[in-house]
């Protein structure tokens, strides 16, 4: 393990197992000092060598603890000759027992759930693994839901998690490595990737940033997330957060590589494209032409949600020409008794509208949609009835929202949210100029920006042939003959030839 527990009294972590056990009480009882929920259970192994279980409350699942160690250990048995470990390990209906030597192993597997068997003049113990800490259950992710696919999700345990993942992907070439991260945490992050399809460059290079991060404890993704990325000075993410085992499995089958948490529901797929975050799990759950119908859709919306305050702002402060004469007068006429200009009257209404939004998330959810819902109608037309704001301001802010809520990914939809306020700004001092000004900034920071060394754009930049068939329309799966290609060598072909189907495809 490489790291080292700042605390440490008397360096007790780094000591062996004494053969006897009152020493040994003594020790754990130091370490675990000031722990009410720990429990030292005393008992006689087969009627004569004194034991010790040591546990805490609530991690261990006391049925099973009565019923395969305790009473087993405790009932007479005739044989006497053989090692007590040996004898134990043989007599214990437990699936894992590991045998544990020194101090710090023995803490460690104490406070991940298992209970530590200590026998007297043995310098041996055994960590039993007996978790039984409650658990939610299966659920669909309720910020990924579709109408057609899988509705299993990710939990906040990770052995479930991994089990959801090799259900769906059943390769003795799926593999995984687990490292411990936090020095008091502690909690298991696992990496996994294919085997041949992942490349070797990428897997060690995500192995290693994740070795090499040293902090006190790590309780969610954004924790690991905001320490292995590339530019973390970026608004934008460069990795893809999600809760649902179907998206990883099928970026694992890309040759990307995922990155689960214990304690945490969403895993991490890197490397990650612009394109990626725009991409939906019911695109590739629908027919090929809604699919991308849908998408295209998206693609629209993603760029209203970013340029319509701020174009409306431009046109009404310095491009009054580019709007037929009739609608300018219009919208003259109902900004006739605002007294702020364009970009104010904006700006007050994005806030509002982003105030509103989080109230509605913080609030409890039978109240969070009706306060959010009533409080904009009832905002909405108070500022107009009062002269703060205009229809048509309240018409575009109300339409950005809505296309702001097409975007399939949160923290991506949130960037765009957090660019819109400089777009407005640069709109109402420069007009259709700082607009492009503002957009040529953002494009020449996507364009620097990398994922695990993968450009960022990848896909429209640099232009790849083979991920056309997969950016602005989705093709149907039999012309979707090749992988994506991120860098390096990579496993190039995901199917076989002539997969088309149709009626010379079938028969003798």
């Amino acid at each position: 393990m490489p790291f080292r527990r700042s605390n440490q009294k008397n360096s007790l972590h780094s000591n062996q197992l004494s053969s006897d056990l009152s020493k040994n009480i003594h020790t754990f009882k130091n370490a675990f000092e000031d722990c009410s929920d720990i429990v030292y259970r005393p008992f006689l192994i087969n009627g004569e060598r004194k034991a010790m279980m040591i546990y805490f409350v609530g991690m261990v699942d006391f049925a099973e603890l009565d019923t395969n160690v305790l009473s087993r250990l405790m009932e007479k048995n005739e044989s006497k000759e053989r090692n007590v470990t040996q004898w134990i390990q043989e007599k214990l209906s437990v699936a894992k027992v590991t045998e544990v030597t020194l101090i710090d192993e023995c803490i460690q597997e104490i406070s991940t759930g298992s209970t530590l068997l200590l026998v007297d003049q043995e310098q041996i113990g055994a960590a039993i693994q007996l978790v039984g800490y409650e658990k939610r259950s299966i659920e669909e992710p309720s910020s990924e839901q579709v109408v057609k696919g899988p509705r299993d999700g990710f939990t906040e345990t990770i052995s479930v998690n991994v089990a959801l993942i090799r259900r769906r992907i059943k390769d003795p070439n799926l593999k995984m490595k687990t490292l411990k991260i936090g020095r008091s945490s502690q909690t298991d992050v696992s990496m996994m990737y294919i085997k041949d399809l992942a490349n070797e460059t990428l897997v060690e290079e995500v192995y290693n940033r994740l070795k090499r991060i040293d902090i006190d404890g790590v309780i969610e993704t954004q924790y690991i997330e905001e320490l292995i990325e590339d530019h973390p000075t970026s608004p934008f993410p460069q990795i893809l957060s999600t809760e649902r085992p179907d998206t990883c499995a099928a970026s694992l089958l890309e040759g990307r590589v995922i990155i689960l948490v214990d304690g945490s529901p969403f895993v991490m797929i890197a490397p990650t494209t612009l394109l990626s975050l725009l991409q939906s799990s019911e695109d590739y759950y629908q027919r090929y032409v809604l699919g991308s119908a849908i998408r295209l859709l998206r693609f629209l919306y993603v760029g209203i949600s970013l340029l319509l305050p701020s174009l409306y702002v431009a046109v009404l402060s310095y491009h009054q020409e580019m709007l037929p004469t009739k609608l300018i007068i219009s919208i003259s006429t109902s900004r006739e008794i605002v007294p702020f200009p364009a970009i104010v009257e904006a700006l007050i209404m994005e806030v509002t509208f982003e105030a509103l939004r989080e109230a509605g998330v913080r609030l409890p959810k039978q109240i969070g949609s009706a306060v959010s819902i009533a409080g904009a109608l009832v905002i909405g037309q108070a500022a107009i009835q009062a002269g703060i704001v205009s229809p048509p301001m309240v018409m575009v802010v109300a339409l950005t929202g809505i296309a702001s809520f097409t975007i399939p990914r949160y923290n991506l939809g949130a960037t765009f949210r957090l660019l819109r306020f400089p777009m407005i700004v640069l709109a109402g001092t420069l007009g259709i100029l700082g607009i492009m000004l503002g957009l040529l900034l953002i494009l020449t920071h996507l364009c620097t920006l990398r994922s695990f060394g993968v450009p960022y754009l990848s896909g429209m930049a640099p232009m790849q042939k083979t991920s056309m068939k997969d950016f602005l329309i989705r093709a149907p799966w039999w012309m979707q003959s090749t992988r994506p290609h991120f860098t390096g060598k990579y496993n190039k072909f995901r199917q076989g030839p002539n997969q088309k189907p149709g009626p010379q495809q079938g028969g003798d």
